[in-house]
């Protein structure tokens, strides 16, 4: 059993991919994106540790999840242990996957980067890979750049109706306690609205921290202090 670290997770969200979904963003990216939205996710350090069979069984405990996305951080540099969590869900729900890369399948798939990885692209049912663009940002699809690109590596969600390149992007908010999360690719201009809204609701109350959040435009999460 390959234990996990995670950064942040959500159970049930229809902002990051088809159907209502979990998503897990795991702790470590080897890349440095410029512009990247999630710099407190990018070090390789500890965070949350999480066995597998644990993780699954809180993705899956809104029975309407119906998929996992995987994102980060880089969910390839943890690729055992994700690939070690979709069996443990798949042993009791047949959800669908969708993960987050800023390698390029090409290299995956001749030079993985780490243990796991066929392991893991063998149970992705679509994978968007490459590093965010800040620059090739063109506010559209499920991917951060326009240079990411698609891969259906199964057909289960070919034709679903969802259009992973060309969809209006949306997001969600999340709060729990002291903790705001915004969920998806955001819409342009949502991240400054969300980051000024949070700030005014703890001004006065409670110290600024910075917001946290997920790579490649995929969340962002801030926190205030206990």
């Amino acid at each position: 059993m390959t234990a996990l670290n995670v950064a942040a997770t959500h159970v049930g969200t229809e902002a990051l991919g088809p159907g209502v979904r979990s998503v897990v963003w795991v702790q470590g990216c080897p890349f440095q994106c410029a512009g990247c939205i999630a710099p407190d996710w990018i070090p390789d350090r500890p965070a949350r540790r999480a066995e597998p069979a644990e993780l699954a069984e809180e993705l899956l405990a809104d029975p309407r999840v119906t998929g996992l996305t995987l994102s980060g951080g880089e969910p390839m540099q943890q690729a055992a242990g994700l690939a070690e969590l979709v069996g443990r869900a798949r042993s009791t729900r047949d959800v669908s996957v969708i993960c987050f890369t800023g390698h390029r399948l090409e290299r995956l798939r001749t030079r993985p980067p780490t243990t796991g990885v066929p392991e893991l692209l063998a149970a992705v049912d679509v994978l968007i890979d490459g590093v965010y663009v800040a620059a090739l940002d063109d506010g559209r699809g499920l991917r951060g750049s326009s240079n990411q690109r698609i891969h259906h590596l199964t057909g289960r969600l070919a034709n679903c109706g969802y259009d992973f390149a060309g969809r209006p992007r949306t997001a969600e908010i999340a709060v729990d306690g002291p903790q705001a999360l915004l969920i998806g690719v955001p819409p342009t201009g949502l991240l400054d609205v969300f980051d000024t809204a949070v700030d005014a609701a703890l001004a006065g109350t409670r110290p600024h921290t910075p917001r946290t959040s997920g790579t490649c435009s995929h969340t962002s999460r801030k926190e205030a202090p206990s």
